[in-house]
């Protein structure tokens, strides 16, 4: 999909959420990259093979 120079990570790649947004869609809580990558708002990911990458959750630290 990418097109320009230089190209954007492919969504292979481990650094593929650093290709240019195409599409923003804040609204709805995503993203299209330019890799065919949809990025949510939540740090969860679909790639354009169907797969998915889960949300980057903290669990929350409790105090005494």
């Amino acid at each position: 999909m990418c097109t320009h120079l230089p190209p954007c990570p492919s969504a292979d790649r481990s650094d593929h959420d650093t290709a240019v947004v195409v599409s923003a869609h804040p609204e709805q809580g995503w993203n299209l990259l330019c890799n065919g990558t949809i990025v949510f708002d939540d740090t969860g990911e679909l790639l354009p093979d169907g797969q998915t990458v889960a949300p980057l959750r903290t669990t929350a630290r409790t105090g005494a």
